[in-house]
């Protein structure tokens, strides 16, 4: 079995193939512009009979980890005729993509899964949990009046500062996305507007993505810095109270903004959303943001798919250190104390959505109390979250 790397001439293959499997059409006019964006990609295939049978799309991306930013490979379009199914063709590709992000420095990889248990075999887990919540037009009570304004936009008139407010409220969290200026036309927009808030002084305080039709009103982001930004958002979505019967809202299972509300009693909905996986796992604790590094635990991390990640990691007292199974001609001696883990456990809880006493509690992961105890103070409080979709 042969894995190949698209090139510009196949990438009408690929655009065939997930036309299929995905059930969309692309408009002649809009081929050349679908060919422009998979420039970006690597997309690996596996040919039949000289038919593209199955592929795998990977995207060069960033993701906030905290206050850093981490390499990460975007897997998406991933898809086989069916004729070709049932033939083991996904998990090569699934294998060989590992690599090659390894290869391009991509210490992680997110993807949006079709089925949660599918991925979660390969190691990928998830690690992000969405809430939608419905307001009915009655609920629609205009808040404290601030003293800021607002400022709306479209993909035509985007400006930067929008991007640094978007930035500083992802470094809040673990795992959202870096945006550059193409990615907030060509992917975030669409055919949606962005209502910016301003305080006093002028400064940019957050904003929502909104559109409005059919009389509903849709956020697709809310992004406040402070009290102040959100409730002067609130006000200006209930000042469409003469236009709409409904408004959803999408937001991060743990903003408690609804907690606001004079009858919180709201429909709501949390759904898993995306997953994530550890590519190199001595990369990742090496550039890992861990507090509380008074205290030193060994980890035995298994990886099925990734081997070069099976091994044990010393972490704390602000050292590093990694075992494998040899060390030049001669055996390394690791103790039989620590942490044993597998990658999507260790995944879960590097992102913040599970944590380590958790885990422990469901015998995800063994080892002492004590151990647990290491690690759990070790794991930053930040909470994972993402917006976007690829």
């Amino acid at each position: 079995m042969k894995i190949n790397t698209l090139t510009e001439e196949q990438y009408i293959d690929s655009m065939d193939l997930s036309m299929y499997a995905f059930q969309y059409r692309i408009k002649e006019e809009e081929i050349a512009g679908r060919k422009e964006k998979l420039k970006d990609h690597t997309i690996l295939g596996i040919y039949e009979d000289q038919n593209l049978a199955a592929k795998l799309h990977i995207i060069p991306l960033e993701i906030t980890m905290g206050e850093h930013k981490w390499k990460m490979g975007g897997v998406a379009g991933v898809a086989t005729y069916p004729e070709y199914r049932r033939k083991g063709y996904v998990r090569e590709l699934i294998v060989e993509a590992l690599k090659k992000m390894r290869e391009e420095n991509q210490i992680v990889s997110l993807l949006h899964p079709f089925d949660i248990g599918f991925y979660r075999k390969f190691g990928w887990e998830i690690f992000s949990d969405n809430q939608k919540i419905v307001i009915d037009k009655k609920e629609l009570r205009i808040n404290n009046i601030q003293k800021g304004r607002i400022q709306r936009f479209t993909k035509e008139t985007h400006q930067g500062e929008i991007e640094r407010v978007y930035q500083e409220y992802a470094s809040k969290y673990m795992g959202m996305l870096v945006r550059d200026a193409k990615w907030w036309k060509e992917s975030i927009y669409h055919d949606a507007q962005l209502a910016l808030y301003r305080n006093e002084h002028e400064e940019a305080k957050g904003y929502i993505l909104y559109k409005v039709s059919e009389r509903k009103l849709d956020v697709m982001e809310m992004v406040a810095l402070n009290q102040e930004a959100r409730a002067g958002l609130w006000n200006f979505i209930c000042q469409h109270d003469s236009m709409v019967e409904q408004v959803t809202m999408l937001l991060s299972v743990h903003d408690h903004f609804q907690y606001l509300f004079h009858q919180p009693k709201l429909k709501m909905e949390v759904y898993p959303y995306f997953m994530a996986r550890l590519v190199d796992v001595e990369k990742c604790l090496k550039q890992y943001p861990f507090a509380g590094m008074d205290d030193s635990v060994f980890l035995h991390v298994e990886d099925e798919y990734a081997p070069w990640n099976n091994g044990s990691y010393l972490i704390g007292k602000g050292k590093f250190q990694s075992f494998k199974e040899k060390s030049g001609s001669r055996c390394v001696e690791v103790p039989k104390r620590g942490i044993h883990i597998n990658s999507n456990a260790l995944t879960a809880i590097l992102f913040g959505y599970k944590r380590p006493v958790d885990l422990h509690e469901m015998e995800l992961i063994q080892g002492s109390e004590d151990e647990i105890a290491t690690l759990e103070r070790m794991i930053p409080a930040k909470k994972p979250f993402f917006y976007d979709f690829f």
